[in-house]
């Protein structure tokens, strides 16, 4: 068999994962891997770390070394070495090396480039020092400034992921921070009743945020914003975020689709002969949706470099999409997702569950709260999406709801799952396994309930508002104006004191307890339905929202 020559445009994850996985297969092929940059595989995600030195060797970021990469795998990595066009009649690119242009010849082409982080126009940015954080050389820039100007402020534009964790790394070194976001929440891609508690952590730990808001002009170590106040700064990161780095392929015609990312089909093919790609610059299927999308996450770029090898290596793989599952760190707290959030759903056709429980057992020492909310679809009852927010525990549950929407699991089908228990780890019925019994009543008709962004609407149509909590917790906490107190343990002995005509919609501060009166109210023929979350839900993103 004829010896092929397989050249890898970009390194990192997809590239990487790429190269070394076909030559486990293919001992004998060419492997050449061109990277514009300095190193080949390196921690991208790790990278706001170093600064604050919780990460404290820059080398422990070099995940593997180009000398190991060519000794082990006898992989020909040339880095510092950037494609600057492809020749695909004649199956060559040209690269430049060293101020030099030559040329490589192909027979299977791959495009991980990845995606380049975007920079907004804004007057008199010149007049600033201003960075991104992509890849070392970026990271060292922005360690050099810091070690040579000693700043004491720095403003973040943009509170994605990448905003948040530098935010907090920026702080821990004693650095005041402002952190800057367009829309109306930080890490806009979660809902709002989740992502109020990410900004609410920034605060308490000293960041300044201002969301709904923008940088309209610069002056040399001033930013004046959309709302017309003034950030008095000493530099600036932008992480707005990032765009598919496509240019190569834009300009030989190929079909790119979507904020210009690459088209490719279930094997990777682009729509040239003998080029494919993988990675962050890659169009990809949401597998709930099937509707096109970019997930620029190092897990999905990982996975599709090792199918491309195997389909390359004539192995019955294929490219099966992605739900886009995420976590974040936000000083002691965690913010995780999976699959679709209410703002990419169209109202009236899923359920939502909130749902609060502990960790693990409640009488073990240690224990903290994770707040839960689940998606399910209102006809099929397949679990759509979930978010988390909690100090322990966050990663496990939407790691076990992402592996449930990858297996197409209902909502009620998460009751059945078992998990390992004992006090220190779980409690006997852990929260995931009570998304499925709250499911499975909303299902039958057991429970019924409204959100938190109904409330003002149905109180304008006349419903009454129960709250079934203590006395001191109505005073301790608030209470949803207009709404009538009964003590959950009381409700027997006064229910009769609720007008009959009245719609109702009871809330504790979590729901269970307003569960257990919504239950009892009906089968003493009232309507009655349960606010789901509870006040704790309502409480938090009402405040934003005033």
């Amino acid at each position: 068999m004829k010896k092929k020559t397989i050249v890898v445009v970009g390194g990192v994850a997809g590239g990487m994962s790429f190269a070394n996985r076909y030559r486990r297969l293919n001992i004998d092929d060419e492997i050449i891997v061109f990277e514009k940059g300095p190193f080949v595989s390196f921690a991208n995600c790790g990278l706001p770390y170093h600064i604050s030195g919780e990460i404290k060797s820059r080398q422990s970021l070099l995940v593997v070394k180009e000398e190991l990469l060519q000794k082990r795998f006898n992989l020909n990595v040339r880095s510092n070495s950037e494609v600057i066009s492809i020749n695909p009649e004649q199956k060559k690119i040209q690269y430049r090396s060293n101020q030099e242009i030559f040329e490589q010849s192909y027979d299977e082409l791959v495009i991980s480039t990845g995606a380049k982080p975007i920079v907004p126009t804004i007057e008199g940015l010149d007049r600033i020092p201003f960075f991104t954080l992509r890849n070392i050389p970026d990271l060292d820039k922005i360690m050099l400034q810091i070690k040579n100007h000693h700043p004491k402020h720095v403003s973040i534009l943009g509170a994605g992921f990448i905003g948040l964790e530098l935010a907090e790394n920026l702080k821990m070194r004693g650095i005041e921070v402002a952190l800057i976001e367009k829309s109306s929440d930080v890490l806009p891609v979660l809902d709002p009743e989740v992502s109020i508690h990410a900004k609410n952590a920034l605060i308490q730990n000293g960041i300044d945020v201002y969301t709904n808001n923008e940088i309209v002009k610069i002056d040399p170590n001033t930013l004046y914003l959309k709302s017309g106040q003034e950030v008095k700064t000493d530099f600036l990161i932008i992480s707005i975020g990032v765009a598919p780095d496509t240019t190569l392929l834009k300009n030989i015609g190929a079909n790119l689709g979507m904020k210009g990312g690459i088209i490719v089909d279930h094997n990777y093919q682009t729509s040239i002969p003998h080029i494919y790609a993988v990675g962050d610059a890659i169009i990809v299927k949401n597998q709930i949706s099937n509707q096109d999308t970019l997930i620029p996450l190092a897990s999905p770029a990982n996975r599709q470099g090792r199918q491309l090898a195997d389909i390359l290596s004539g192995l019955n793989v294929y490219n099966k999409g992605s739900i886009g599952t995420s976590i974040v760190k936000v000083f002691d707290m965690s913010f995780a997702s999976t699959g679709l959030t209410e703002k990419q759903l169209t109202k009236g056709t899923y359920h939502v569950i909130h749902l609060l429980a502990n960790d693990h057992a409640s009488y073990y020492p240690g224990a903290t709260s994770i707040h839960l909310k689940v998606i399910f679809d209102k006809m099929s009852h397949q679990i759509l999406g979930a978010q988390a927010f909690g100090q322990k525990g966050v990663d496990k549950r939407i790691d076990i709801i992402s592996t449930a929407i990858k297996a197409k699991l209902t909502i009620t089908d998460l009751q059945e799952l078992e998990f390992t228990y004992a006090p220190p780890y779980s409690s006997a019925k852990d929260i995931v396994n009570l998304a499925g019994y709250v499911g499975q009543n909303i299902i039958l008709g057991i429970s019924q309930s409204v959100q938190w962004y109904d409330v003002e609407m149905l109180k304008n149509e006349g419903y009454l508002f129960i709250d079934v909590r203590s006395f001191i917790e109505r005073e301790g906490f608030g209470y949803i104006e207009g709404s009538m107190h009964i003590d959950i343990d009381e409700l027997y002995l006064r229910y009769q004191e609720i007008p009959k005509d009245k719609k109702l919609v009871v809330y504790c501060q979590s729901g269970t307890r307003s569960y257990n009166a919504e239950r009892f109210l009906r089968a003493k023929g009232f309507e009655v339905y349960n606010l789901d979350g509870s006040y704790s839900v309502y409480d938090q993103i009402s405040k934003e929202i005033k």
